[in-house]
């Protein structure tokens, strides 16, 4: 089940669309989705998260916490809209495409992938297009 929590002002549109493309990239994966929070939240939110809980004094646009066992997903997706807003406009990336990306982010590090390495930013950059291009929107 994927929850949807807000801690500052923004409402995820489509949220139907969204939950069906993140169940897409769970199944693409040979997983089983658990219970999944996504929660968008201010940069003041988040940094403080990170502090308490990681140790990191920096903004990031993304905290995941994770649950899973075995082949079931669960955590928890922090994201930072601010940091969202901001990255598009660094990146000249659409917003929602953005956002896409990082909600997709957080559901590869809870399968396991990681960005600490080059190599690994490569293969997590690659996936994360190829979980975007996964994102439908009916017309």
């Amino acid at each position: 089940m994927i929850n949807y929590h807000y801690e500052t002002e923004f409402d995820l549109e489509n949220i139907k669309e969204y939950t069906s493309w993140i169940n897409t990239i769970v199944v693409s994966e040979n997983v089983h989705l658990g219970d999944l929070s996504y929660i968008f939240c201010s940069d003041e939110y988040l940094i403080k998260l990170n502090q308490k809980y990681l140790g990191h004094d920096t903004y990031t646009d993304i905290v995941t916490f994770n649950y899973s066992e075995e082949d079931v997903i669960s955590g928890e997706i922090y994201i930072s809209v601010d940091r969202v807003k901001e990255n598009a406009v660094k990146f000249k990336e659409d917003f929602k495409r953005e956002l896409r990306r990082v909600m997709a982010h957080g559901v590869l590090h809870l399968l396991g992938y990681n960005d600490k390495s080059k190599k690994e930013k490569e293969e997590m950059r690659t996936k994360e297009d190829e979980k975007i291009n996964m994102f439908h929107v009916k017309q």
